[in-house]
Parts: C-alpha cells; structure tokens; sequence
C-alpha cells in the first residue's frame, strides 16, 4: 500500500453537555471502557491497542471539537506540521509533547473548512483483545462539508490521504488499507455527520444493536450494507444528539484498487443499501446527522 505520512484515525474529540450521562452511555450502552480521566475530559477506550478512541470534554451544546490521527513516523509528524502551516491551516497547538494521558508528541491545526485536527506520533497504545459484541476501534469519520471536492484535495494534497471513492454526495479517503477512514459528505453547513466504530464481525455488529435497543436508542439506520466501503452499518444517535455507528467487513484495498465514481454508486429506487433490506433512515438520525457543528462554530 503506498506509503501514507499518517497512518490511522486514532480518535475523536466531542463536548458534551452533559459528561456524566455521557460517559454512562458510552461505558454502558456502547461498550467502551474509561481509560482516563484529566484535566475534566474522560478518555474513553475500545478493545484494540489504542489508547483511546473517544474524548468526552464538558460543553455547552454537543459539538466536534476535534479528530485525531497517527503519525506513521517521527518525520511525516513533522512534515504534517510544515505542510499544515504552508497550506494555511491555522495552528492551535504547536508540535511539543502532549499533555494528554496517551502521551507522545503532537500538534493541532484546524483545516480551512473549521475542522480541528490533531496529528500524534509515540502515543501510549496497550495490549488489544477482542470481544463480541463491543467496538475495537474507530472505523471512520464522517464530516459534513459544504465544499466535498475542495475538502478532498486538501486531505490529499496537503495530509496525503487517496480518494478510494467518491459517488454522488460523498468522498471516501484512506490512509491505510482500510477502504476509507475520514468520508466527507456534502451538507449546507460543515460539521460532524457521525463517528463509526469498528466491530470485530457482522455478529457483534447486531449483537451490539440489540444490546443498543435494550438500553432503550432504536436504530436509527440499518442495518445494511453500504456500498463504497462494502461495510456492514447500523447507525443510532446518542443522548446527546452525535449520531454514532456500528461497523464491521470494511472492505481492505491496496495500490490496485481502482476508485469509482457517483455513476457506480447507484441503487434501484427506494433501496438505501446493497442488501436492499435497511428500512429508510429515521428522520431523527437525518436530523442529528446535520446538528452537530464544530467546536465554536456555532450552526443556524
């Protein structure tokens, strides 16, 4: 696979008005497990080596205050910081050694759409281990954007990512073998569409769900198969509003793969996902899938 200057999405950052609610949820419903505590933010972690996959940080209304990445390397983290600075990006944290309980060196910048992104190398990971029903790590990011293609060439050209895909509404960027790990989707304002975690099968992936309709959150979408990313999906939205999902299978590609355009991607009518199966989103997810800006960006 060609050489990527990051190497995964290792986990995102999201206010939450209500951080004890919230951590009971993830802990709870979804099935992460508290990995830290600092500075009033709660380190949340899934089963697999990271350190963490989630940041839940005390707010007054729910919003994405940051994504985070892995560095492949001392120098790409360093490369990223110059490349970054030269395309505009304004700078947050300079590069220093992180504060955070996972430790390592990093930096912040928020790209020019509002999105602030956090680039890591020698961050603290563990031991992973698998179990049914509960989430390994964070399968993809999917933000909102009011200029897709625009949004694309910047995490291409600049952060060095590949368009694996791209049909009508959406672009699908890897940085790894995984088919995408940050998707953008076209909406009237940028922000956060959802956070998807990654399960170790399609078995976890409804165990999950049940598990998630026993605490009382319906699903919101799905379950299915999507198309670009051959991914099982099903979606829900959190208490406090991020939609969130479940995912399992995604499709591995590497230098071969050729990427499809919005002419690939279509379906017979009224059929929302390769199965044909997933009954139509719920107009909650749709709603919650719009409503979560960026960290002072406030929405309309």
């Amino acid at each position: 696979m060609s050489d990527f200057p990051v190497a995964a999405l290792r986990s995102v950052e999201i206010t939450t008005p209500h951080l004890a609610g919230s951590v009971d949820f993830y802990t709870g419903a979804w099935g992460l497990d508290i990995a830290a505590e600092a500075g009033g933010t709660v380190y949340l972690a899934a089963t697999g080596s990271d350190f963490h996959v989630l940041e839940l940080t005390p707010g007054e209304a729910t919003s994405l205050r940051k994504v985070s990445f892995r560095a492949r390397s001392h120098a790409d983290l360093h490369r990223l910081f110059d490349r970054a600075r030269q395309a505009g990006c304004e700078v947050i944290s300079p590069l220093a050694p992180s504060s955070a309980p996972s430790g390592g060196e990093s930096f912040v910048v928020r790209e020019p759409q509002g999105c602030a992104m956090e680039f890591v190398h020698g961050d603290r990971t563990k031991p992973a281990r698998t179990v049914a029903d509960r989430p390994e790590r964070l399968a993809h990011v999917n933000i909102n954007s009011t200029d897709v293609d625009g949004l694309s060439a910047f995490y291409q050209d600049v952060l060095g990512f590949r368009q694996s895909d791209r049909s009508k509404l959406m672009a699908f960027l890897c940085c790894n073998s995984d088919h995408h790990a940050v998707v953008l989707a076209e909406a009237p304002r940028n922000g956060l569409n959802h956070i998807a975690f990654l399960m170790p099968d399609l078995e976890s992936v409804m165990r999950g769900s049940g598990r998630m309709i026993d605490h009382g959150f319906p699903i919101g979408w799905g379950v299915g198969r999507h198309g670009p990313g051959d991914n099982v999906f099903a979606y829900f939205v959190d208490p406090t509003g991020a939609v969130i999902e479940y995912t399992a299978e995604v499709l591995q590609i590497d230098d071969s793969y050729v990427a499809k355009g919005p002419g690939d991607w279509v379906w017979p009518p009224g059929r929302t996902d390769q199965w044909g199966i997933a009954p139509p989103k719920s107009d909650a997810c749709k709603t919650a899938q719009l409503a979560v800006p960026f960290t002072g960006q406030a929405h309309a």
